[in-house]
């Protein structure tokens, strides 16, 4: 019975294939895969891997998905083996309609048609007519044995040659049009070939069947490159370049790498980087991001270190977020500007790529800068955008938990990048300077210390401490103590819970001076509208400026605590100090 394609992959998608061979056999972690003794035959060294849509048996060769080891291991049929794992997984099995069984007796046809035509276009390649290809290929540094396993071919001039050769294996120009081999003129013209002189590589699904070609053109013509039209077998969308050998070289502990083109996989493949794959000359869809993911958890995005290296960069984050799990990411790798991998493996051989792969940057990190750099943060009112642009990508994350810990990350880098400067490190008007009081501008720095605390009494567990060592003016000194005997006795620091407590105790007069814009404007982070991260980072940097040394010590002691015990808490709180630490250096420099 043909079953679709498509319900075969939902099957095998629903099947953690892990789990099902668990059942017989004792697995054990090992790196991103499992492995155990296999069950096929006796062996005291495990020497049977479990990836995430296979098995392999590197003693007796066996190997297949979830289906095939149902089969193997119970000596099912085919059809009993999915019946059996769809009532599992909870799918109904289809019955193939004769529309259907006549759509897949095509496809197999169809697969056949394009191996054939693979082979023809690999023995022109090595015919005289060839010769000019043939030398393309080796002047890119394109060895034989790569010319061999990616299957690269040369077209001829396109003058029924393929449909002639074809024929002799009863494929009509109908299969062939059907196939993408054949393009329709129209106006009752005779159907002419799809490619002629031209440099072509077969395009093969997962399994390494082919079912589409790519072809370059020789010389300056246009389009450079060509690739089969959408049929029964091809979907450019859902389809890379050298998904087939990136599934081996994944399994073999390769990282998966997505570059941009057809030589610059096979270049990478060919400097010892197996996991190498491409889109087929356009943006990456989700479907792609999909395949990727079956692959690796987190793939390497190679971009050029060029601007539109950068928007392509940007769109790919954009497309991701949605997608994102705890389980899956992506890391986004820029080349040296002018370089594609081609040319850098050329240039400086595996180790420069190598090191490009090193410099990639998790998502998370990397997000930031992409948004930062199409947006801008020069103005006040860039920054607000900027900080809407970024709460609005973590928003995009399905997954709650993670959309949490997204948003946390973009604001303490945004908070982290230009941090609050204080009273003391504004730039002084030009026209005329005067002497300004040590003694009043502690008082003041002091002053916007309890402001902040009052508009976000929730930093008192983090700075309890420190703010209790402060030398304060009386009247604030009095409005301290009150605050700490509030925070003793409530469970909930709530800003309006702390301010109705703090007039029904007789301090009313002194929270507004406190809160007053006058004699100087309170910085922004003591404001109600400042994030928590801002208020924090902008409360240690001006306790920095008073105590110096005091903040240097608690910078030391929440890296030790964050060692001891590591939480979100302890990493929000290190960066908070971290980043008043690094602007009173910056002050001090400027």
């Amino acid at each position: 019975m043909a079953l679709p394609p498509q319900f075969l992959e939902e099957l095998r998608a629903r099947t953690p294939i892990a789990a099902l061979i668990g059942r017989r056999v004792r697995l054990a972690k090992s790196g991103k895969q499992w492995k155990g003794c296999c069950p096929f035959h006796g062996e005291k060294t495990p020497s049977f891997y479990v990836y995430d849509d296979g098995f392999h048996c590197f003693g007796c060769g066996a190997h297949g998905d979830a289906i095939s080891f149902v089969m193997q291991s119970e000596g099912s049929g085919f059809v009993e083996a999915v019946e059996k794992l769809a009532g599992e997984a909870g799918l109904e099995v289809p019955r193939a309609s004769p529309t259907q069984e006549a759509a897949e007796r095509l496809r197999i046809d169809l697969h056949g048609v394009l191996a054939a035509a693979a082979k023809f276009f690999q023995r022109k390649l090595f015919a005289p007519e060839g010769a000019r290809a043939l030398s393309y290929l080796r002047e890119r540094g394109v060895s034989d044995a790569m010319i061999a396993a990616f299957g690269i071919g040369w077209s001829g001039d396109g003058r029924g040659g393929l449909a002639t050769e074809l024929a002799r294996a009863d494929a009509t120009p109908a299969m062939l049009l059907e196939a993408g081999l054949l393009r329709d003129p129209g106006e009752g013209q005779a159907p002419r070939e799809l490619f002629y002189n031209r440099v072509m590589f077969p395009i093969r699904d997962r399994r390494g069947r082919e079912i589409s070609f790519g072809g370059r053109i020789l010389g300056d013509g246009q389009p450079k490159y060509v690739n089969g039209p959408e049929t029964p077998l091809f979907s450019k969308r859902r389809t890379l370049f050298a998904l087939d050998r990136a599934r081996e070289g994944s399994r073999a502990g390769a990282d998966v790498v997505v570059a941009e083109g057809y030589m610059d996989v096979i270049a990478l493949h060919q400097a010892g980087f197996a996991g190498a794959v491409a889109p087929l000359g356009t943006a990456l869809t989700e479907e792609q991001l999909e395949e990727l993911w079956r692959l690796s958890p987190s793939p390497v995005l190679c971009f050029d270190g060029d601007a539109a290296g950068g928007r392509a960069a940007a769109r790919a984050a954009e497309l991701a977020l949605p997608m994102l799990s705890a389980e899956r990411t992506l890391r986004l790798a820029s080349l040296p500007a002018g370089e594609d991998p081609d040319t850098l493996v050329r240039r400086q051989g595996p180790n420069g790529f190598r090191a490009v792969i090193g410099s990639a940057r998790p998502l998370s990190d990397a997000l930031y800068d992409l948004i930062r750099e199409s947006h801008g943060d020069a103005t006040p009112e860039q920054r607000a955008g900027l900080r809407t642009r970024l709460m609005d990508a973590a928003g995009k994350i399905a997954d709650k938990s993670l959309a949490g810990e997204y948003r946390r990350v973009l604001l303490d880098r945004f908070f982290a990048a230009r941090p609050f400067r204080g009273a003391a490190a504004r730039p002084a008007a030009k026209f005329q300077r005067r002497q300004v009081d040590e003694a009043e501008t502690q008082a003041e720095r002091a002053r916007n210390l309890v402001a902040i605390l009052l508009r976000h009494p929730d930093l008192l567990h983090d700075v309890d401490e420190a703010f209790g060592q402060l030398v304060l003016p009386d009247a604030l000194a009095a409005l301290r103590e009150c605050i700490q005997d509030w925070a003793i006795a409530t469970e909930l620091l709530d800003s309006q819970t702390l301010m109705d407590h703090l007039t029904q105790s007789g301090f009313a007069v002194s929270v507004a001076e406190v809160l007053s814009h006058f004699p100087t404007p309170l910085p922004i982070c003591a404001s109600a509208d400042a994030m928590p991260a801002e208020a924090e980072a902008g409360w240690w940097e001006i306790f920095g400026l008073m105590h110096r040394k005091r903040l240097e010590e608690e910078v030391e002691i929440a890296e030790r605590d964050l060692v001891a015990h590591f939480d979100q808490t302890r990493v929000r709180r290190l960066l908070a100090l971290r980043a008043a630490l690094n602007a009173l250096r910056e002050s001090e420099q400027g």
